[in-house]
């Protein structure tokens, strides 16, 4: 209904681009090569605050219910559906892949088959995101939220506390060149991948199809104000999740003392568990899985939801139904959730059975190769007016040809040749290069057709100008709410400051876990915090006289 105030809106923003994979796959990442991992998530900060700067509000501008229909608006009915199916089965790749960073940290934790985790979880998300909905979804975004905070917050404290500063952990888990990390034979192959992450993170942040941020915002000023909130989580996340994994470097860099086993080759995934099972008190281990559950649902929960809306708005009800009542589109989409979240348990089982895949790359090429041919039309599409109809589509197809060009044509020996290299590229300098490549590719050939397709436009039917005109309309007027606090508002703080406050009530109990004081004072300071926060909510929320009509209008 877009009534969604801007704190739940940006924490649902955050917890989105952030799932187990940032406690697994990145943690491993940050593990073995420093700091290379957070550009990634400094590059997402960069988006964000281009979010705050243009973006969150043209989304929210946009007036739509499913992104694809901005999409609808501005390029036509067959690009609607070519983005449809475009974008539905790359997000359930990506959730696929989450739900294996879970399924490696409860294997590690538990020694249970990283199979029935996979199913396990997977139903659980499914459930939740079928009987709640879109409210359900953000909500519960914004109690993780702060939920995985504070305990990475505490987490970061103790690394600091434990290894005497920040400088002692930085000097001794830090591999000898700290910014490019290990397996690096040439530093412009680096600076090009570094160009490149900041480049295709700006797209994947800023662009129609991930506007389904922003489009529940109560208004255009709620949108900015979300955006920003992302923003400052996604610039100071870094620091607070890879800390620990810095201090397991310094202090157990060798694995075999670690004691983790059944994760084989990929046990550096393993380096949070690591950190909490010998410096944290006991129980940790155990709110850092809720923690890691609910990185992995939020991210999973959103993905269900926007397919199911995109399914049932820009397919369905055009080509199935087209007179469908409301009551019937939400059992549709119940359906279609429950359907999609099959299928995304599935491709995690198919995933996990290849043993030697790092999640890490597979979360990049998903993003470089598959999602990002979608992105260059989403984003070009606010600025370049005067395009046909299928240069969005034929984007598209041309960033297929690239990025199966990257893929399978181009050989790391044809750029060992190119640029006359005296050694091979690593390991990881191939991988980081399928990227670079798949990147300056799309950028250049993909996103230069886009371009190019304006000296091809011609006068579209007058019923398309009609739809441009009104999408442009749309896009350029704010969307202004009563300047009254709507009874949603009061709710909205009200609930979950409650249940913020039950949260932070039951994690004083676990001070009686530990034995040492230590432990007891790291429970009570993330009780307190938690308590805190949602008796500012639940304040915030009490002011439930609103005023009259009557008084609105005089």
């Amino acid at each position: 209904g877009g009534k969604m105030l801007w704190w739940m809106v940006g924490s649902t923003a955050f917890m989105t681009q952030f799932s187990a994979w940032t406690f697994t796959g990145a943690a491993g990442k940050a593990f073995t090569d420093g700091w290379s991992v957070a550009i990634i998530f400094f590059a997402n900060a960069l988006g964000y605050f281009m979010n705050y700067l243009f973006f969150a509000e043209k989304s929210r501008q946009m007036r739509v219910v499913t992104p694809i229909e901005g999409i609808r608006q501005r390029f036509g009915k067959l690009n609607e559906q070519v983005f449809t199916w475009g974008t539905i089965p790359a997000s359930i790749l990506q959730a696929g892949i989450w739900l294996n960073g879970l399924a490696i940290f409860t294997t590690a934790v538990f020694g249970v088959e990283m199979e029935q985790t996979i199913i396990l979880t997977g139903i659980v998300v499914l459930i939740m995101s079928v009987t709640g909905g879109s409210w359900a979804v953000v909500a519960s975004d914004f109690v993780q939220m702060i939920i995985i905070m504070v305990v990475t917050f505490i987490s970061t404290v103790v690394a600091v506390f434990k290894a005497g500063g920040v400088g002692v952990i930085f000097e001794k888990g830090m591999p000898e060149n700290a910014i490019a990390g290990t397996d690096v034979n040439y530093w412009f192959l680096f600076v090009a991948w570094f160009i490149c992450i900041f480049t295709k993170q700006f797209f994947s942040t800023n662009n129609m199809i991930d506007s389904y941020r922003y489009i529940c915002a109560k208004d255009s000023k709620n949108a900015k104000k979300a955006a920003l909130l992302a923003c400052l989580l996604m610039a100071i996340g870094p620091i607070m999740w890879f800390m620990p994994a810095w201090f397991v470097a310094a202090y157990y860099p060798d694995t075999a003392t670690w004691g983790v086993t059944g994760l084989g080759n990929k046990i550096k995934d393993a380096t949070y568990l690591v950190f909490m099972r010998k410096e944290m008190p006991i129980g940790m281990v155990g709110l850092m899985m809720s923690a890691m559950f609910a990185a992995t649902m939020s991210s999973m929960d959103s993905a269900l939801n926007r397919n199911a809306g995109i399914f049932v708005k820009n397919f369905y009800t055009i080509f199935i139904d087209k007179n469908i009542s409301d009551k019937k589109a939400l059992l549709v989409s119940k359906v279609a959730t429950l359907v999609f979240g099959v299928i995304i348990i599935g491709t995690g089982l198919f995933l996990n059975s290849l043993k030697h895949l790092s999640l890490f790359n597979a979360m990049m090429y998903v993003g470089t190769l598959i999602s990002f041919p979608l992105l260059i039309p989403a984003l070009l599409g606010f600025f370049i007016r005067k395009t046909p109809d299928w240069a969005a589509w034929g984007t598209v197809l041309v960033g297929i040809i690239v990025s199966y060009c990257v893929s399978f044509v181009i050989k790391p020996s044809m750029i060992e040749n190119l640029f006359n290299l005296v050694e091979p590229l690593s390991k990881r300098e191939v991988s980081d290069l399928t990227v670079t490549l798949g990147i300056i590719g799309h950028i250049f050939i993909t996103g230069g057709f886009f371009i190019v397709s304006q000296f091809f436009y011609k006068r579209l039917s007058k019923e398309r100008e009609k739809e441009i005109r009104y999408f442009f309309s749309n896009v350029e007027t704010p969307v202004i709410s009563d300047e009254f606090p709507e009874e949603t508002d009061y709710k909205q703080r009200m609930i979950l400051g409650r249940l913020i406050q039950i949260f932070g009530m039951a994690l004083s109990i676990m001070c009686l876990i530990p034995k040492d004081l230590n432990g007891k004072i790291i429970y009570i300071s993330m009780s307190i915090i938690m308590i805190v926060i949602g008796s500012l909510l639940v304040k915030a929320g009490k002011y439930e006289t609103l005023p009259t009509n009557d008084l609105i209008k005089e």
